[in-house]
């Protein structure tokens, strides 16, 4: 173990295993290690950097802000927050959103699920297999059980579907509709191996809340922000949640969470039902605000045509079985149970990437990734995939 990696161990609770590089620079989809190491990266710290690191309009605007205002709470206001939240209420489409900011995406579906509690309903359906964060509601809502059993017990009301499964969803929601609040899901499923929703399945569950009076959540954590090439993935089927979630990509490395009502759900929430000291700083709103106007119709095409190039790049790499996902939120599954083996060997070869499952390699690069760093990423995948099957 490194001294970095030891002084980690002793200082710091141990939630995360010990780092195996130390990362001291970034630069678009490069970062660099304190040996002076260079590696691709593919991760994005978890689709969190959409425009790369230290991208200039992220730095000018968070250095600018931070030189003139760094924080003063929700009792009084700042530009880039109302600003933020006007051009996130331009995205949904709909002059009743209204926004609830926080500082990260567990924070944001635990406003999504206060609000689920205010319309007096007391049911709410999740996905199996899906997450939503590790806060105690956000656990409660996290399909995985291996996860939440250290913690029973979590918020009550919660009940689980099979994801994709519209059949089992409607007889779920059949046995007291009336009293089911809302149904939450992700329109990919990032953590358990990057799960598209089948095609059709968010218009169904769309015409099922609407059938019933259900609020429709959707989780676009990982998703939003232009990740799949459109800003939001539920766009992907030309629907509209009650309820949106957001954090990761929005403050381009810069904490922010994001909570969107319309509608019904939008007058949910009154003084004092729910807030938050650090939620909205004016900092990370400066960071979001840049993200925003950098990410637009052109910005979101050449997500889109990036993702193909790298599907086809992909496609080529021996002991890929399958690729699943869209834009830049790709799962490569493998025909060996080897992924986290992969993502040792990786760095060895100068590259970052991620195994949400034993045989699924997670890609989620930065946004501004290069088509050179693109081709050159996958080489050293395959290089990455040759040897971890040789010592597995």
């Amino acid at each position: 173990m490194s001294d970095f990696a030891s002084r980690w161990s002793g200082a710091l609770l141990d939630t995360y295993p010990a780092p195996p590089v130390e990362l001291v620079s970034g630069s678009g989809a490069t970062v660099t290690d304190a040996e002076g190491a260079e590696y691709i990266d593919m991760l994005a710290g978890i689709a969190v950097n959409a425009l790369g690191h230290a991208h200039p309009a992220v730095v000018e605007a968070v250095s600018s802000q931070v030189a003139t205002l760094g924080h003063v709470s929700n009792l009084f206001g700042s530009r880039p927050v109302v600003e933020v939240a006007e051009a996130l209420r331009a995205r949904v489409g709909d002059d009743t959103a209204r926004v609830f900011f926080s500082n990260s995406g567990a924070e944001a579906n635990e406003a999504a699920f206060k609000l689920a509690r205010l319309t007096g309903r007391r049911r709410i359906l999740a996905a199996e297999r899906g997450f939503h964060g590790r806060t105690m509601g956000s656990l409660a809502l996290t399909g995985q059980p291996d996860k939440q059993a250290p913690f029973v017990p979590l918020p009550a009301g919660v009940e689980f579907y099979p994801y994709g499964d519209i059949r089992a969803l409607e007889d779920l929601v059949q046995q007291d509709p009336g009293n089911t609040a809302a149904i939450v899901l992700e329109p990919i499923q990032g953590e358990t191996g990057v799960i598209p929703a089948p095609e059709g399945f968010l218009h169904a569950v769309r015409a099922l809340c609407d059938t019933h009076g259900i609020l429709l959540v959707v989780d676009e954590v990982q998703t939003g922000v232009g990740r799949t090439g459109d800003f939001f993935a539920f766009q992907h089927e030309g629907i509209l949640p009650d309820v949106i979630t957001m954090a990761k990509g929005l403050g381009g490395g810069l904490p922010i969470g994001a909570t969107i009502a319309r509608g019904k759900a939008a007058n949910l929430f009154t003084p004092g039902s729910h807030g938050t000291t650090f939620g909205g700083n004016p900092v990370s709103c400066a960071a979001a605000g840049a993200v925003l106007r950098t990410v637009d119709e052109d910005f979101l095409a050449e997500v889109r045509r990036k993702g193909q190039v790298l599907i086809d790049e992909a496609s080529r790499l021996p002991g890929v079985e399958e690729i699943r996902g869209r834009g830049l939120m790709l799962g490569l599954v493998l025909d060996a149970p080897v992924a986290k083996l992969v993502v040792k060997h990786g760095l060895a070869h100068g590259l970052i990437v991620n195994a949400p499952a034993d045989d699924v390699i997670r890609l989620t690069p930065p946004l501004v990734i290069s088509d050179d760093e693109i081709r050159l990423a996958v080489e050293r995948l395959a290089e990455a995939i040759a040897d971890a099957k040789e010592r597995s």
